[in-house]
């Protein structure tokens, strides 16, 4: 299926916005509707985690508190949105018709934006978020784990920088596991119009180095051409290695598959899908 809708969240945030502003340059290049949403924090909820023993007027002050900052929040995100439809004369429409140009809607929701960014995430061709960074709410990074791991579609995780995203060259890190099949299946509209794929295997005890030209004759029954590369696993760090072998190549997006372990044992013991949300300086098309 064609890449047609696109959502996109936003936070009021530096790198929400950058994201935002990458999510319409690959609207644009498509074309697709785009849906900007940002999901206003429920005030209530801040009830739960306050301590024993507050009086109710110190509660009170704590959801004026919330509400506050939630209002200028969405404010901001807002303002982010219609200042860069306003500036790029992109037209606001709900028609769910083909579209021939980019085409954008705001949403508004309240509640937490993991869940929200669950449920709705499912009836989206690609969702766009920022990469996580040290600085990044707790909610954020919730919300782009909700996305990989209950919507069943693919992320666009966008690095700092809100750079256009342009689709002339794509990398592949392939490991031959679901995960990586579903990202290339979810991805296989950029790779039809990419001017060059590069399949990057790092071969180890699980993956053999035949893998790449496994998948490489695959996407030749599909009309796509691609090279191949094989990296020596026990040379150092795979996901380092990735980012190193895709930045060689000029790739302007890598394709790969999120979680292949646990999300636990990643979080523990480290591993590739770790080391490119927290390192990555090109746009990841990540499925799981």
């Amino acid at each position: 299926m064609p890449i047609r809708r696109i959502l996109v969240t936003v936070d009021g945030s530096k790198a929400s916005n950058e994201a935002m502003k990458s999510a319409f340059s690959l609207g644009k290049y498509l074309p697709a509707h785009v849906e900007v949403m940002h999901v206003r924090a429920d005030p209530k909820e801040v009830v739960p985690l306050l301590g024993e023993g507050m009086s109710g007027s110190m509660i009170e002050d704590m959801i004026d508190a919330a509400e506050s900052e939630a209002e200028t929040r969405s404010q901001q995100a807002r303002a982010a949105f219609d200042q860069y439809c306003s500036e790029h004369n992109v037209p606001l429409d709900l028609t769910p018709e083909k579209p021939d140009q980019l085409s954008s809607a705001w949403l508004e929701e309240v509640g937490r934006e993991d869940e929200i960014v669950a449920w709705r995430g499912r009836l989206y061709d690609l969702i766009v978020m920022p990469r996580p960074g040290p600085d990044t709410d707790v909610s954020a990074t919730m919300a782009l784990n909700a996305a990989l791991f209950d919507t069943g579609r693919p992320v666009l995780v966008v690095p700092p920088g809100g750079k256009d995203i342009k689709i002339d060259k794509i990398a592949i890190a392939w490991n031959g596991q679901a995960e990586a099949a579903e990202s290339v299946a979810a991805a296989s509209p950029l790779l039809r119009i990419a001017t060059k794929a590069i399949v990057l295997t790092a071969e180890s005890s699980k993956t053999p180095a035949s893998a790449a030209q496994e998948l490489a004759t695959y996407l030749a029954w599909q009309g796509i051409t691609a090279d191949t590369q094989t990296i020596q696993s026990e040379s150092g760090s795979v996901g380092a290695q990735l980012l190193k072998a895709g930045a060689e190549a000029g790739a302007d997006i890598m394709i790969m598959g999120a979680y292949t372990h646990s999300r636990l044992r990643e979080l523990i013991l480290g591993g590739v899908t770790r080391h490119m949300l927290a390192e990555a300086e090109i746009p990841l098309i990540m499925a799981r």
